[in-house]
């Protein structure tokens, strides 16, 4: 009987040890949450942009040179002076150019006697050829030593007016009005024009009208047109945003490194001369700009119910499109057929199909309960993956309790 009796409470210990058991665990499961992101149907901005660097530089800048050598004797600007059209800026040394001036002259006026000579000569021959006292091969060639004689003339005298451009080079003007950007040349050094154009300065026609020159990634180019509004800063003045728009998309390309890029042109209004020529701008193109449409998180549009998380007495009334926005009306899910527009991957315009206002759901988050299985649950390939004891919150959001 002893042995029996202690049969009996080693049973009724370990029944005890069970019930014990699944009390703990049954009161230990955490209570499992979902909850809803929304979003309202409301305006907005949606925008699309590309960021690029460029250059900052005068929209009309003209490089002044020299046609003919010598040595420079004066020179009358420097770094940042005004000049105006046809002002005197710079002056080269006139010795030898009044030199070979003279000589053309000289020469000129030496084929002018020469051809007085011939012309008298062949008037001559003319006279006795016409009497008959001269062969016709010796009025010939006085009348060809006489057209010869003319024809140098004229060389000269080409001569003669070459020797005088030369010497006018000699006095270098502004071509524009306009700033004096460069200065490539000190008094008493000598330019050679033997082979090109030596450089002397580079001036600006005006410095509030700036442009800047961007290189835009051939994967960008697309989207980038004419009279798009642009924003740049640079690095001198990190807390000011300056305005253009787009002027010109050129059409040669440039290969470097293997990397194609197009020159872009952006308008640069420079009133208070703050931009100067040279500067990096870091460029923002709105390539993607409408204001104050009815729009809403482009994720909203991929959101779908999941049955597996509905609670008792909630239902979800589909409908067919190709675009859906969902709300939650008391205890049921109701898709929306919508008409949408422009959409910038963040915000996707709403054209047509649901009210302004209307709160739309946009994500859902779980918390507690036994996530494994509930997200082995969650299959449907439209919605997001079950997160546990993540609880991100969002607008207004509505929890649903089982």
């Amino acid at each position: 009987m002893k042995k029996i009796g202690k049969k009996v409470w080693i049973a009724i210990a370990a029944v005890v040890v069970i019930l014990i058991a699944w009390s703990f665990l049954k009161g230990g499961k955490k209570e499992e949450k979902v909850s809803f992101d929304t979003a309202k149907v409301e305006a907005a901005n949606i925008q699309t942009t590309i960021t690029a660097t460029g250059t900052i530089e005068p929209v009309t800048s003209v490089t002044v040179g020299t046609q003919v050598s010598g040595i420079v004797s004066h020179l009358y600007v420097d770094y940042n002076s005004v000049v105006k059209k046809g002002q005197v800026i710079a002056e080269l040394d006139r010795t030898n150019l009044i030199s070979e001036l003279n000589t053309a002259k000289a020469n000129l006026s030496s084929a002018q006697s020469t051809a007085n000579y011939e012309l008298a000569n062949y008037n001559r021959y003319k006279t006795l050829y016409e009497k008959g006292l001269v062969s016709a091969d010796e009025y010939e060639n006085a009348q060809l030593s006489y057209r010869k004689a003319k024809e140098q003339v004229n060389t000269s005298r080409e001569s003669v007016q070459k020797a005088q451009t030369n010497l006018g080079y000699a006095t270098i003007t502004s071509p524009i009005d306009g700033v004096v950007l460069s200065k490539a040349v000190e008094e008493g050094q000598t330019v050679a024009a033997s082979f090109n154009t030596p450089e002397l300065f580079t001036i600006a026609k005006d410095l509030t009208d700036m442009r800047v020159i961007a290189d835009i990634d051939e994967a960008d180019i697309g989207g980038v047109k004419e009279g798009q509004r642009v924003s740049f800063t640079v690095d001198a003045f990190p807390d000011d945003q300056f305005e253009g728009c787009v002027t010109q998309v050129r059409q040669q390309a440039t290969t470097e490194s293997n990397v194609v890029t197009y020159e872009v042109v952006i308008s640069a209004p420079n009133n208070d001369l703050k931009l100067k020529p040279g500067l990096t701008a870091n460029v923002t193109i709105f390539t993607l700009e409408k204001n104050g449409v009815l729009a809403v998180p482009a994720k909203a549009l991929r959101f779908q119910p999941n049955e597996a998380f509905l609670q008792k007495g909630q239902t979800i009334v589909d409908c067919e499109g190709a675009h859906k926005l969902w709300t939650l009306e008391g205890n049921t899910f109701k898709a929306h057929k919508v008409e949408t527009g422009t959409t910038n991957g963040v915000l996707t315009e709403i054209t047509g199909g649901i009210a302004a206002g209307t709160e739309v759901l946009t994500d859902f988050n779980i918390s507690g309960g036994d996530m494994p299985a509930m997200q082995e649950q969650a299959t449907n390939p439209f919605m997001p993956r079950p997160r546990g004891n993540n609880n991100r919150g969002g607008n207004n959001n509505q929890q649903q309790r089982r």
